[in-house]
């Protein structure tokens, strides 16, 4: 229950007498112990176009496969409500996305807080003079749908609350490359039309019970293009700073720990890889903050806590907004000349430790009679500070070179390739005439690891190997994907086959690397044979292999393999890559 002299507190600063008739909220209403159903987001967007009409439009951006409207609000006092508005007038958008996990809902009773305050002027006043704001109040609008007390268990309020994924039982928050949903498909179209130079995106973490409120997790700071880093690390203390002036104490890593429910274990921050909005967003050269309020605050806390990060990324965007917008093409133009130039495909976090205090809760850590493993129990009436590590220097870890030209991608595969592409706005060209014996890179997987199990759906493919020169053949519908265009760093990203979300990672290509023609055992012994007795060199290496290689010499398979191998009837595309490398252009 939340305590009467909060809720006094809450209901001060945010007064519901001054709300327009129709625009408070089923969480005000109820002093932020309810949150409503999807039904009230309809006529809150509608509500708020009819109150502000100069300034707000209420818009459906998709369709969720349970038939349920997308819905958006485009919020400006310049007049710009469509992004050809918002382009036309330089004008930079702010996109602020809630409820992508739909248990973690704070953001979209928050985010219709901050809108109305804004709109009256209360807060962050000004600054819907000088951007577009982009409301998204539920991303995840059929899981929010699926509407129980105890979806999660581990978080303080609202009394009932949505479900963390999709009726598909997606988690969009991995599916920003693969974008296999359709409500993602449906956020990266209205990503590719509005061009936000700055995505937010609010959630509510999980976790151990201790003090600090929020952690804001915003890049680019630890990759991406080196000018819009010193930009994003600038942005993020900024609004760290605003919080920690409102009473909050923020952590600018994700408050998890190292080890799960091991406090003095401490915590390592990270680069997310590209599945995660906050390790997207970098590579299309733009700016994404992860807002994650503390479970165990209770909901009108978080809500407090969310609308205060709003307010201060209106008031960023206002006063860097044009700054910062002439960067980010700035770095779009760097990204379109990458050729050549070496690109991190992973990030890594080093053994650099430093110790911090950390204002957490006394605990106790026993065996449990129940699961038979270490508990802990933690006393929050008793706060306590804890010493505990701290790794958060990330650096970059496997690197490629970015190729000269751009990539190739053979006819047969082009149309499941170039839909993906188009879904991020990427430029390719379909050639119109065949290549013959193309000057390219190939790659051919000397190692193939499936995953043991599916994740989002799909069966994960890891390959190790090796790019090699080679000239090959390619049908009139390949498609060529330049290197020279702003989303430079998503083409590598989706297309080198060693990327840990890259399209191969994801299984797009797994049926490239399965295995379809075999010889019989007799006619391959008939052909090893053959083949030693013609090529004394073979012989050699043959023998050479049985004797350095026990795993071989007891295996009938490899070693008639070994011969499969070198023989006319071997499938040269078995474990090739089917997409290519070229220094070329087309």
């Amino acid at each position: 229950m939340i305590r009467p002299a909060l809720l006094l507190a809450l209901l001060t600063a945010f007064p519901l007498s001054h709300a327009a008739p129709g625009l408070s909220t089923v969480s005000e209403r109820s002093g932020f112990q309810a949150t409503g159903r999807y039904a009230e987001v309809e006529q809150l967007c509608a509500a708020f176009q009819k109150a502000y009409p100069q300034a707000v439009r209420c818009f459906s951006f998709g369709t969720t496969p349970e038939g349920r409207p997308m819905l958006a609000l485009a919020v400006s006092r310049s007049g710009a409500l469509t992004a050809k508005a918002a382009a036309q007038r330089k004008l930079p958008v702010l996109l602020v996305q809630g409820g992508i996990h739909a248990g973690e809902i704070d953001g979209k009773d928050a985010g219709f807080l901050a809108l109305r305050e804004a709109l009256d002027g209360k807060a962050a006043p000004g600054a819907l003079d000088k951007q577009v704001l982009l409301f998204v109040p539920v991303f995840n609008v059929d899981g929010h749908e699926r509407f129980g007390k105890w979806n999660r268990p581990n978080q303080r309020g609202p009394e009932a609350m949505g479900w963390r994924v999709t009726a598909q039982n997606y988690n969009l928050n991995r599916d920003y490359v693969k974008a296999d949903a359709p409500e993602m498909q449906a956020m990266l179209a209205l990503v590719n039309e509005w061009d936000p130079l700055a995505y937010v995106d609010l959630h509510v973490t999980d976790g151990a019970k201790f003090q600090p409120d929020v952690s804001i997790q915003v890049e680019p700071v630890h990759g991406g293009d080196a000018q819009l880093m010193q930009s994003g690390t600038v942005l993020r203390n900024n609004v760290m700073a605003d919080l920690k002036a409102q009473g909050s104490d923020p952590k600018h890593y994700y408050i998890s720990f190292h080890k799960t429910d091991e406090p003095q274990s401490g915590f390592v921050d990270s680069m997310s890889t590209p599945r995660f909005s906050t390790g997207y967003f970098p590579l299309r050269n733009r700016f994404a903050m992860l807002v994650e309020t503390h479970s165990w605050k209770d909901y009108p806390t978080r809500v407090r806590i969310t609308r205060n990060t709003i307010v201060s990324m209106l008031e960023q965007v206002a006063r860097h907004g044009a700054e910062w917008q002439q960067q980010a093409r700035q770095a779009d133009a760097r990204a379109a000349a990458m050729a050549g130039s070496s690109f991190p495909l992973s990030y890594k976090t080093t053994d650099k430790t430093q110790m911090i205090e950390f204002a957490g809760y006394e605990y106790v850590r026993s065996q449990s009679d129940i699961s038979g493993g270490p508990m802990t129990r933690y006393d929050e009436s008793k706060p306590q500070v804890w010493t505990v590590p701290l790794r958060d220097e990330v650096v970059p870890d496997f690197q490629i070179q970015a190729p000269a030209g751009g990539y190739l991608v053979p006819a047969a595969y082009a149309a499941q390739v170039g839909a993906k592409l188009k879904q991020h706005g990427i430029r390719f060209k379909v050639l119109d005439k065949a290549l013959d014996q193309a000057a390219v890179d190939t790659f051919r997987a000397e190692k193939t690891r499936l995953g043991a199990q599916s994740v989002e759906g799909r069966q994960m493919l890891t390959v190790e190997g090796a790019w090699q020169q080679e000239a090959r053949a390619l049908p009139a519908g390949s498609l060529f994907v330049p290197i020279a265009q702003p989303k430079a760093r998503l083409v590598m990203t989706m297309l080198e086959p060693q990327g840990a979300d890259s399209l191969l990672a994801w299984g797009w290509f797994n049926i490239a690397f399965e295995r379809k023609e075999y010889m019989e055992e007799y006619v391959a012994e008939e052909v090893a044979r053959e083949q030693l007795a013609a090529d004394p060199a073979l012989a050699a290496a043959y023998q050479a292999k049985l004797d350095s290689d026990p795993a071989f010499a007891k295996s009938q398979r490899a070693r008639l393999d070994f011969f499969a191998r070198r023989h006319a009837s071997w499938d040269e595309r078995y474990n090739l890559y089917p997409v290519y490398r070229s220094a070329a252009k087309y």
